[in-house]
């Protein structure tokens, strides 16, 4: 009897060698499992170490930018940022907390983590809209209405804040019903919506009652502004009244519908 041929025992190779019993391939990717389990275990740990434990990501360096009246040195003190901390410890929150409290001139201050070892304040300073008269020394109001800073010289260009809030008739109901921070938070309302142009012109914002706001400017016009409502309205008119009324003395922008002038 003749024996098999070339081309079967072929075949019988090719299906003696089939696909692995599926035990087989459970083990294979039970054992690649375990090995990526341990590489990543070890990639963890050597992460965790370096984060906590290493000097290489400690806080070293505390740099300050955004800063105008205030100094770098003024902001690292009240920011009292902890030197040789790791620098993934550390809390921003706090950091930024203790800056604004010590210094009211700051609005805002972001800390920034800077790897591997810097801590970065980017600090924005509050800017004074109007100045109130105290003592002889000027008391900054930004355009919140927050009074944040005492200063020996008056900045160039900003206001004065007037109250002119009397005991009686409609100063003393203005004053009960909105409170005096209501009222000077009015008075930025204004200082914020005088037209551009005019801005640098303006010697002082004053307060009579809630619907009495008048300007005063350094030539000695003088602006009824009414209440802070209509602002962009008021500022229109008051633009145009004064293009065509050039010699008027006042003007009265209340009504910004039918704004008048007088004097001349």
């Amino acid at each position: 009897m003749a024996g098999s041929t070339t081309a079967e025992r072929g075949e019988r190779k090719r299906e003696s060698s089939g696909p692995p019993p599926v035990r087989a391939v459970r083990r294979r990717r039970l054992r690649l499992i375990i090995a990526s389990a341990v590489v990543l275990l070890f990639l963890g740990s050597g992460a965790f170490w370096l984060l906590y434990g290493s000097d290489l990501v400690r806080v070293e360096r505390v740099s300050v930018s955004g800063t105008d009246v205030l100094t770098p040195d003024q902001v690292r003190e009240a920011a009292d940022v902890p030197l040789g901390e790791q620098l993934v410890s550390v809390d921003t929150g706090a950091i930024e907390k203790r800056a604004a409290e010590a210094l009211p001139r700051i609005d805002t201050v972001d800390v920034v983590r800077s790897w591997p070892d810097e801590i970065k304040l980017r600090v924005t300073e509050r800017t004074p809209v109007l100045l109130v008269h105290k003592g002889g020394k000027f008391v900054e109001v930004d355009d919140d209405g927050v009074r944040f800073a005492t200063v020996e010289k008056a900045p160039k260009g900003v206001p004065a804040l007037e109250m002119d809030l009397s005991r009686s008739g409609s100063s003393a109901a203005s004053l009960r019903r909105f409170g005096e921070d209501r009222l000077v938070r009015e008075a930025v309302r204004v200082a914020g919506a005088v037209p551009e142009s005019l801005a640098p012109e303006t010697r002082s914002v004053k307060v009579r009652s809630y619907d009495a706001i008048s300007l005063e400017l350094t030539d000695g016009r003088t602006v009824d502004w009414g209440s802070s409502e209509k602002g962009a309205q008021k500022a229109r008119a008051l633009t145009a009244l004064m293009k065509a009324e050039p010699d008027a003395r006042h003007f009265d922008v209340s009504v910004p519908s039918a704004p008048a002038s007088s004097g001349s």
